[in-house]
């Protein structure tokens, strides 16, 4: 009898040990997915993605070949290249063998194409609600990564960041959101790409209708000088990409910007273009924007 308990213990204590790990269901841009087991090895070509998966200390095996963002520069001395943003080296891809792929943003169309390498989720953020995004996708990192209290933490700074931004902004008066691309403008209001600024923050909008497209409303120098926002904040597209075209603070030198509230007060913020611009949605990048906001803000009487 004893042996017979002493087998049963034994084959119980086997089962244990080779269980696979329990399944982890996480929220995508395309709904829930399940994960069969903490990824070992991952391929990321979403830089938001991994300016999170940075924060809670996942380095991941394989990146696009550019991360833009300063900050993110240590990721690349760990990892091996596995294409670009838009396009993937599904070779590379397959001879790195991660267990999962995460794409996002630019890289979301490549679904298909990697999901024939190795399971694939699309962690795309976007809109108004980008921090709520950003929150919901921290949290999934957390739960696939076993790493849910340093998600938690990094949950809480961002709160912070926000509560801290939206007090700096309260009473400061209506921004404007602008991207210079070289020489070329556009402007960008609630419910567009950018339009979380205006909804986290309750920043009042300059304009209130300004188209709500993927790359903004084309204006004038005329434009901006009707409108005259007390507050310009500014993405210069071309530092975002590394591009040599010309820079934003040339670009908006002009007599008529130099007539709005926004210019005469020095109330013209110059975004940090990677974080706001390629990493929109990492906690580290949206951080940094929120702060930027919240100093200039902060300065104003």
């Amino acid at each position: 009898m004893k042996f017979v308990r002493l087998l049963a213990t034994l084959s119980a204590a086997l089962a244990i040990a080779t269980a696979p790990a329990l399944a982890v269901e996480i929220t995508t841009a395309t709904g829930p997915k399940t994960i069969d087991k903490v990824p070992a090895k991952v391929a990321v070509y979403d830089i938001a993605a991994i300016d999170t998966l940075n924060r809670l200390g996942i380095q991941p095996a394989g990146i696009p070949d550019k991360l833009f963002v300063p900050e993110l520069a240590g990721v690349a001395k760990g990892a091996t290249v596995v294409g670009t943003l838009f396009e993937p080296d599904l070779e590379a891809l397959n001879a790195l063998a991660p267990d999962l792929v995460i794409v996002g943003g630019r890289s979301s169309t490549q679904v298909e194409a990697t999901s024939r390498v190795a399971p694939t989720i699309d962690m795309t953020m976007d809109g108004d609600d980008l921090v709520t995004q950003a929150k919901a996708r921290l949290a999934a990192y957390g739960e696939l990564f076993a790493k849910p209290d340093e998600a938690a933490a990094a949950a809480k700074e961002l709160d912070a960041a926000v509560e801290a931004a939206r007090q700096a902004v309260k009473g400061k008066g209506k921004a404007l959101i602008l991207m210079t691309n070289g020489p070329k403008i556009t402007a960008y209001g609630p419910g567009s790409r950018f339009g979380w600024v205006h909804k986290t923050l309750d920043l009042e909008p300059a304009v209130a209708d300004v188209e709500a497209a993927t790359h903004g409303e084309a204006i004038s120098f005329e434009f901006i000088s009707k409108t005259n926002p007390d507050w310009l904040l500014v993405l210069d597209r071309a530092a975002a990409i590394g591009s040599n075209d010309q820079g934003a603070k040339a670009t908006l030198d002009n007599e008529l910007v130099a007539q709005t509230t926004a210019w005469k007060k020095g109330q013209v913020i110059f975004l940090p273009s990677p974080d706001f611009y390629i990493a929109a949605g990492g906690v580290q990048s949206t951080h940094r924007v929120l702060s930027t906001i919240e100093q200039a803000f902060a300065k104003a009487k």
